[in-house]
């Protein structure tokens, strides 16, 4: 989710050169006139400096002013014409006007980053909304696009509740890519970089660009990740370009969660664990090294824990002076203060009393005992290790023994491991013995011995105990979405569909493709009377599962009327002529 500097084959420098040899090529009784070259040079400056400011609307003015005063075929005219039509999403134009003013076709070049988004986002289809417009693939991603627009909406309104801002110049683009190599082409970043830096989205060229869900191994925070993408748009703009990398995570990571509640809920247990230990440690990360960018720390766990304190120092300063403090800051900065002095006057104490006290308030937060896994890592597909499932495979039993490999003790992953062989044979009652005996070893601390369990429990229709389980292992690893996906099964079938909502949402916020998510919304809001997020879901189901709205309805309203689907769910995938058949099945619980 980092900002990224990103590099450019042809500065202003360069160009107002190419400017000064076009104005001595005019026509002379043109070329004479010296203050209006000078008028020029610095009108053209400024279009620079407002690309730099994040402020697209004064780019386009002062180009405005520009055009009146220039002929139509001068090279540098033309370069800022096509940097200010890419920046405003006219990619054609940006092509056709930077190919004009002969800008060289390498990478890292404006026109080649204009000529591959072109190529990549012309067939993505678009959505709009009251400030945004949302373009993405033709294919499953059109579930994203009624939740995406919501996230961000909500989220506009919270950053001009809490930041005082909302963006200039019209509504506010989100690109969806499809994977690694379309974020590589659409940002400059190499492959290599996003794939060891886990970077799923970037803000950036007046615009959001997200990865989608179906790239990476165990889905992301998708809406957080938009959420948190915005507020970086916000900072930049309202600020002028003006805040340090370390001050922008933390405002980004801190206020994400705005748009679904308050501010401060997107830290994850096991990155507290994390920073407890270097806490411990005597190994933070100084704010002077996390410039110019946390990614490019000697190590992923130094740029999970520099994220974790910047996070602290934000929530310091919220907890002392509300967002007043917040915008206080960026309004500092925005003025030409730096960093350090912008801290001191928001908060009316010297920066090194400011570090002080914040170190105190990281110490008081309370730790998890232990180290934990860390899940707040994007793993794309490729790169992902063990078993990923297809995109069309049906989840079943969802028996697999590959999910075990994160389990380093070994007493535990061989119990889990005689589990899954035990259950796999439907063998349940003794399969649940032993992820029961791998279980009380490990506890809540993985993802995968807790759901096995719970699945096995739920074979044996033990739903107070896989209840149990279940949610001691949301208090570890918030959000993970299998885990509210057997959750909500338990909530649905005991028919509290106010909890089975909240459940499954939960879910699709980190995996919205899962088939059953949408199915089970189906239901849930039609039993609510919410005729029409019943639709929205039906909509969603269709296209995922390949039935017909019917049928949806019809296997939506039998799934989890007994208990055969509390331990499996089939439905994924299917074609016309199978739906008849994409029912839950039940299975034999017994020993």
């Amino acid at each position: 989710m980092s900002r990224h500097a990103l590099t450019h084959s042809s500065g202003p420098r360069a160009l107002l050169a190419a400017l000064a040899v076009a104005l001595c090529c005019a026509p002379a009784a043109w070329a004479q006139e010296s203050s209006l070259k000078e008028e020029v040079k610095e009108r053209l400056s400024r279009v620079e400096t407002e690309l730099d400011d994040w402020d697209v609307p004064g780019a386009r003015r002062e180009l405005s002013e520009v055009e009146k005063l220039l002929p139509a075929d001068v090279e540098p005219l033309k370069y800022y014409q096509g940097r200010v039509a890419f920046e405003e999403g006219r990619y054609d134009d940006a092509v056709a006007l930077l190919e004009g003013a002969n800008i060289e076709d390498k990478p890292g070049s404006y026109l080649r980053l204009a000529k591959d988004t072109r190529d990549i986002t012309k067939a993505h289809l678009r959505a709009e909304s009251e400030h945004f417009i949302f373009q993405y693939p033709k294919g499953k991603e059109e579930v994203l696009v009624p939740y995406a627009l919501e996230t961000l909406e909500a989220i506009h309104r919270a950053m001009k509740e809490d930041l005082g801002w909302t963006p200039p110049g019209g509504k506010i683009r989100v690109e969806v890519v499809s994977n690694a190599r379309e974020l590589s082409k659409v940002s400059t970043l190499t492959e290599k970089q996003i794939g060891t830096t886990g970077t799923i989205a970037i803000c950036k060229f007046n615009k959001l660009m997200v990865t989608s869900p179906k790239a990476v191994a165990r889905g992301y925070d998708w809406q957080d990740t938009l959420a948190h993408e915005y507020i970086h748009l916000v900072i930049s703009q309202m600020s002028r370009n003006t805040v340090p990398i370390w001050l922008h995570e933390g405002l980004a990571k801190f206020l994400e969660s705005r748009w679904r509640g308050k501010a401060g809920l997107a830290m994850t247990p096991s990155t507290q664990a994390l920073l407890g230990k270097r806490v411990k440690a005597d190994t933070l990360i100084p704010f002077e090294k996390m410039h110019p960018s946390i990614a490019l720390l000697p190590t992923a766990e130094d740029a999970a824990t520099a994220f974790a304190e910047v996070f602290y120092a934000i929530d310091y300063v919220h907890g002392v002076k509300g967002t007043a403090g917040l915008r206080a800051i960026i309004q500092e900065l925005k003025a030409g203060q730096k960093d350090r002095k912008a801290v001191e006057v928001a908060m009316g104490m010297p920066f090194t009393l400011f570090e002080k006290s914040w170190l105190a308030h990281i110490k008081k937060q309370p730790f998890p005992t232990e180290l934990l896994p860390r899940e707040d890592r994007v793993v794309l597909k490729e790169n992902a290790k063990g078993n990923v499932k297809d995109e069309g495979e049906k989840k079943g039993r969802e028996i697999s023994f590959g999910d075990f490999q994160e389990v380093t003790e070994v007493p535990a992953r061989k119990f889990a491991h005689l589990g899954e062989l035990l259950r796999e044979r439907n063998r349940v009652k003794a399969a649940a013995e032993e992820y029961a005996k791998a279980h009380e070893l490990v506890g809540d601390k993985y993802e995968s011995v807790s759901n096995k369990y719970a699945l096995a429990l739920l074979e044996l229709r033990r739903l107070d105990e896989a209840e149990n389980v279940l949610r001691g292992s949301l208090r570890v690893h918030p959000g993970s979405p299998s885990t509210n996906v057997h959750l909500g099964r338990i909530l649905l079938y005991r028919k509290d569909y106010p909890k089975a909502k909240t459940a499954y949402l939960e879910a699709l916020a980190s995996d919205p493709f899962d088939p059953e998510i949408h199915l089970a919304l189906t239901r849930i809001h039609g039993s609510l009377g919410e005729t029409a997020l019943a639709t929205r879901a039906r909509q969603a189901s269709v296209l995922l599962t390949g039935l017909k709205p019917e049928e949806v309805d019809r296997v939506a309203q039998q799934f989890l009327q007994d208990e055969g689907g509390l331990s499996e769910m089939n439905v994924s995938g299917t074609s016309d002529s199978e739906a008849p058949a994409a029912q839950p099945e039940q299975q034999d619980a017994g020993n």
